[in-house]
């Protein structure tokens, strides 16, 4: 599997990177050994990125990635690339209270995510949404801290706005921004993408089928389960799905003429956008993260490009990507 750089100063990593949340987290009930062997399977297709967050199902997404590596063998163990988001703060009832992105917090935070994934040092260290009470530069430089240390080797951000970004770049080297991007989630297009490479700052790229939404596998008439996030989303919601999946008929029309799959499709088109974005897949089992790998078959030309263009315009998804409460925290958004 072909590498791609996270910017100008972080590492290269394959083409696609495997997001490890929905096997914990979000998503409804997952299957552990499943999960496990779906890790084993992207490491030996040559799937470096693994990406997680401290607080995905409070701890247990990053013991289980270490469980995974545990029993990896040590070749593709060491190929390992683990990013790890920080700073939501949970409750015992799983609730969400704000985030923290103080100095002391930041090596708090990275002491037991190092401690449950089993490792010596993680590679990409990331504040999952900015601590409006606390300087973004104070946070990066708590990470810069750790890299002295060997504790990390290299600062990512998540989900910020371009001036966020600047100042942040202004304070350490930057690798990587990891936000949301998809054929149906295109803001970064207008500022972020241009100051992103302006900076030499790669994209980690979540959410490349929009939570399964223009995977191409998603019925009209599914019901989602209370702990699954989706049933929360506005774009999963009555008129709103309907007319997103409208555009999935769209997309399918070219997929097939492509003899590839919607979610194939929509993961090319992502690659398609430069060798500085790395999509993240949210495979859960073996199968779908075998038709996600597929899409690096797929090659779209210019004619392609236009007809997905017109299938799918910018800014054509009804409803916001998150519920309200959690776009209040997207400095992205802003």
């Amino acid at each position: 599997m072909h590498t791609r750089p996270l910017g100008t100063t972080g590492p290269h990593v394959s083409a696609l990177g495997l997001g490890c949340m929905g096997m914990s987290a979000l998503y409804g009930d997952a299957d552990r050994a499943e999960s496990i062997a779906t890790i084993h399977a992207a490491l030996e297709a040559g799937v470096t990125l693994l990406d997680t967050g401290d607080f995905y199902a409070m701890g247990h997404n990053e013991m289980l990635i270490g469980e995974a590596l545990r029993a990896a063998p040590a070749v593709r163990r060491e190929q390992a690339l683990i990013s790890v988001k920080f700073g939501a703060l949970r409750d015992p009832d799983g609730g969400w209270s704000g985030y923290d992105g103080r100095p002391a917090a930041v090596k708090n935070f990275a002491a037991y995510s190092l401690q449950r994934l089993g490792v010596d040092h993680i590679d990409v260290y990331r504040i999952a949404r900015i601590d409006p009470d606390v300087p973004i530069e104070e946070t990066v430089g708590a990470i810069a801290e750790l890299i002295e240390k060997g504790y990390v080797r290299h600062v990512g951000l998540s989900e910020v706005g371009a001036e966020t970004i600047r100042r942040a770049a202004a304070t350490t080297p930057i690798s990587d921004l990891q936000i949301e991007y998809s054929l149906i989630s295109r803001g970064i297009e207008r500022e972020i993408l241009p100051t992103l490479r302006e900076l030499g700052i790669g994209v980690t790229a979540y959410g490349v089928l929009s939570r399964g939404l223009i995977s191409g596998h998603f019925d009209r008439d599914r019901q989602l389960a209370a702990n699954d996030f989706r049933a929360h989303s506005p774009r999963f919601q009555g008129e709103n799905l309907q007319h997103n999946l409208n555009l999935v008929d769209a997309l399918r029309v070219i997929a097939e003429r492509k003899g590839a799959t919607v979610a194939q499709t929509a993961i090319a088109w992502v690659l398609s956008r430069g060798t500085d974005i790395v999509p993240l897949i949210g495979a859960r089992t073996r199968e779908r993260l075998a038709e996600s790998l597929g899409a690096l078959e797929v090659t779209l030309d210019a004619a392609d490009l236009a007809a997905i263009e017109e299938a799918v315009p910018a800014d054509a998804a009804a409803g916001d990507r998150y519920p309200s409460a959690q776009m209040a925290h997207l400095d992205s958004e802003r």
